[in-house]
């Protein structure tokens, strides 16, 4: 089984080139982000990641975790010893307020850190990111008191975060949520019961802080009556020491396809008296609350794409070097099977489609930063929608492209591949969920076609094509792509721009706009995507015009942005057919 080895380079490359990760460090508050800083956490992180992360993603799947009689959970071996390496290092902290214990540091630097974790051992990595987004939510939202009392200790990584939405008769529909809460002097009682919570029980910190939706007496029906509550698995006294044992505890786990090590639990709540909660936020305003988290959690779930699919890449690469087998076409000798051309053709696309989403993941959450940071308010609004329209992208499509990738991963190792001993099978398995959770992709579809593009009247979108088309007109590469490259990335660029005025023109046909939703994201998110190895492209060439010590990585580069280009964009044209045809077809399935 391949050792994960952190592509710090091109992490650097990306963060640094193409997501304006310098102008970020010259905004007040983000001065210390400096480029030797970045590098040196990069380059600390990879080193965890590699040595102490990794080893344990295999024998964790193959150890799963255990749910005892006493409704305890228990990780694989050397899951709660890395944890604690995890925030002795004070990688829990890097992007959270000073006020709080944090570093300070912008959330675009945590993003690469994440992905190291995430290729490393993303049943691992889960947890850390449930508490980001826990403590997001509590920092956005909560009261003084319950900020002081609960993110020291969450930042700090002594206690882990959740976040429990779901219920048996309620998966993304929330408007249907039971759990109920019932007022008791400063506090809540909570009862019910949520299910597929993650990291919802285990034994790697000392306290895990629940962020539940819950219904008071007095609240309206649908998603508009929902409260979201801080409930803790062990009550935090006065003087922040822990107390009793609060009224939760995990029923059961799931047996799931993948990330075995993760246990995904079934949380009932108010067995007894009830289990003691905390307003968060104003009452009936819980999905407001709650999707502070959840924005942020998209971007990193879109990351987690990213991640299964480098560690995916650098398994069939390593195969594909050693594996002996046949002569390629045209050939003349035996030779590994990286010489084979379809292997050849195999790879590149695992690897554009990599390289394609980190670009866009990256550049995404260096947005959040700007927008919190900018003084500017046009500006600010302005990169506000933007990471509005690339938010659904970077979840949709990269999850999409992670099941692309490891897939192929599979087939390069042949029938190795599909025995679980070469390991590869388990990132297949593990990509699986990443479609699905924190908004399936068919929502990050209605919410890109639907709330960022017909609410606004496209201007989030327009804004987004007038870049690329102004793009285009101001490179000053174009010869040394190639007219033919450019002239398929100018046709993308051409057709996103239609899909957008057909849909606005049909958008109060919305059997039609649901229908070609998922065409549109995936459209617009290859064009997009087309439009970071681009870049990309034009950077490294400028790089190599002036004779840099680099020259294979950027080489690199550039043939792996033409390959995107001409052999991975092209796609996008179907899809775009596929929208401009669907008033010719009916969705007409019915339930029996």
């Amino acid at each position: 089984m391949t050792d994960y080895i952190a592509p710090l380079e091109d992490m650097a490359f990306v963060l640094n080139e193409l997501a304006d990760f310098s102008q970020l460090s010259q905004i007040p508050g983000f001065e210390d982000a400096t480029e030797d800083m970045v590098a040196a956490i990069l380059e600390e992180a990879g080193k965890q990641a590699h040595s102490i992360i990794s080893p344990l993603n295999k024998t964790g799947d193959l150890a799963g975790v255990q749910l005892t009689a006493t409704h305890d959970v228990v990780t694989p071996e050397g899951f709660k010893e890395a944890y604690q390496q995890y925030i002795e290092s004070g990688w829990s902290s890097l992007q959270f307020e000073p006020e709080y214990g944090g570093q300070g540091l912008p959330f675009s630097l945590a993003i690469p850190v994440q992905e190291m974790w995430h290729a490393a051992n993303m049943a691992w990595g889960l947890c850390p990111l449930l508490s980001q987004g826990a403590i997001e939510a509590i920092a956005s939202n909560a009261s003084t008191e319950l900020k002081e009392r609960f993110l020291p200790r969450m930042i700090e990584g002594a206690w882990t975060g959740t976040m429990n939405l779901t219920e048996p008769q309620s998966g993304s529909d929330l408007a249907t949520i039971r759990t109920k809460a019932t007022p008791q002097g400063d506090h809540y009682l909570i009862k019910g019961q949520k299910i597929f919570i993650t990291w919802g029980e285990h034994d790697m910190a000392e306290n895990i802080i629940h962020l539940v939706l819950a219904r008071l007496p007095d609240a309206p029906a649908g998603s508009k009556g929902i409260s979201l509550f801080l409930v803790p698995k062990y009550l935090v006294n006065a003087d922040g020491s822990l107390g009793d044992k609060n009224d939760c505890k995990a029923v059961s786990l799931e047996h799931k396809i993948g990330i075995h090590a993760s246990p995904t639990c079934a949380m009932s709540y108010g067995d007894e008296e009830g289990a003691i909660g905390y307003l968060i936020g104003e009452k009936h305003k819980g999905l407001a609350c709650m999707f502070t988290m959840m924005n942020n959690a998209r971007l990193t779930v879109g990351l987690q794409g990213v991640a299964i699919a480098e560690r995916a890449y650098q398994s069939a690469l390593e195969y594909a070097g050693e594996r002996v087998q046949g002569i390629p076409f045209g050939g003349d000798e035996t030779t590994p099977i990286i010489g084979h051309p379809d292997v050849q053709r195999m790879l590149m696309t695992i690897k554009s489609l990599t390289e394609a989403g980190r670009a866009m993941a990256y550049q995404a959450c260096t947005g959040v930063d700007f927008t919190e940071k900018l003084s500017d308010d046009i500006a600010r609004l302005k990169m506000k929608r933007r990471v509005g329209v690339l938010t659904p992208m970077v979840k949709g499509w990269c999850t999409e492209m992670a099941q692309e990738a490891t897939s192929l991963a599979v087939q390069v190792h042949g029938g190795m591949g599909f025995i679980e001993e070469t390991g590869v099978g388990q990132y297949f398995r593990d990509a699986r969920i990443l479609p699905i959770y924190e908004g399936t992709n068919g929502i990050q579809s209605l919410d890109l076609i639907g709330r960022k593009t017909l609410f606004d009247k496209g201007v989030a979108m327009y804004e987004l094509i007038e870049e690329m088309e102004n793009f285009i007109e101001t490179m000053q590469m174009k010869e040394e792509i190639g007219n033919e490259l450019l002239s398929i990335f100018s046709e993308g660029v051409k057709e996103l721009r239609q899909s957008v005025e057909f849909i606005l023109v049909n958008g109060r046909n919305q059997a039609l706009i649901g229908s070609i939703s998922s065409n549109y994201l995936m459209l617009a998110s290859y064009v997009v995507a087309g439009w970071q190895m681009m870049r990309t492209a034009e950077i490294s060439l400028k790089h190599l015009a002036n004779e840099t010590d680099r020259e294979e990585f950027y080489r690199n580069k550039v043939e792996n942005s033409r390959f995107f280009i001409g052999q991975i964009l092209p796609r996008s044209g179907a899809y775009f057919k596929a929208i401009k045809a669907s008033s010719l077809c009916a969705n007409t399935l019915k339930a029996s």
